[in-house]
């Protein structure tokens, strides 16, 4: 998630033609769906996919979110595509791990470590949350269709709001469980070198 992106949807006079955007043939949206939605494209990925302008891109444009609850919000929807579709989308300044074998079985091992990392957050954050994260980037839904699924005996004005609070707080937890985890990996990466002085002495 990134503010660095251009919107192009045919709901803008303005909006680039979807045959003049800069994607292979039979791998964007279709007509009827660019119609339907606003899409943006990242600026720095070259050839980078469409993707509806969705809730995350808004609580962040409105500053009701950081960058990095943002992209925290990335890294859950990458995990939840690779997981259960099988698809990795790396970011821009991905670096390939070459010691990484490629084969089927470590492919399916790492589907699988990436759907443990799913398990974890709806083991920390609980299942209401998990069911939050997919509406809103998964099925990629407005505030006001979450609203309407979530709070239905609400107006949709006032399920909307509810539902945004919730959202940007809810991402805002999940950026702080993904840094509690970069903590707790730092110092286990600490507490096995300092109990492994021959590796200290290699260095």
């Amino acid at each position: 998630m990134s503010t660095s992106c251009t919107q192009v949807s045919k709901k803008q006079g303005h909006a680039l033609p979807a045959g003049l955007l800069p994607i292979p043939v039979g791998e964007g949206p279709t007509p009827e769906r660019m119609e339907k939605s606003v899409f943006a494209q990242e600026h720095s990925i070259a050839g980078a996919p469409l993707r509806v302008l969705g809730t995350v891109q808004a609580l962040l444009n409105a500053r009701d979110i950081t960058q990095d609850a943002a992209n925290a919000a990335e890294r859950w929807y990458r995990d939840w595509v690779f997981a259960y579709v099988g698809h990795i989308e790396y970011p821009a300044n991905h670096t390939p791990n070459t010691t990484t074998r490629h084969d089927d079985v470590s492919w399916q091992i790492t589907r699988a470590h990436a759907a443990g990392r799913l398990a974890d957050v709806r083991h920390a954050l609980g299942a209401c949350a998990e069911v939050r994260l997919k509406l809103m980037l998964v099925d990629e839904m407005s505030f006001m269709q979450i609203g309407r699924i979530i709070f239905p005996h609400l107006s949709d004005a006032r399920a909307r709001l509810k539902v945004s609070a919730q959202c940007a707080m809810l991402l805002e937890q999940l950026e702080g469980f993904y840094a509690a985890m970069r903590r707790s990996a730092k110092a286990r990466t600490i507490a096995h070198k300092a109990g492994n002085p021959a590796e200290q002495v290699g260095k």
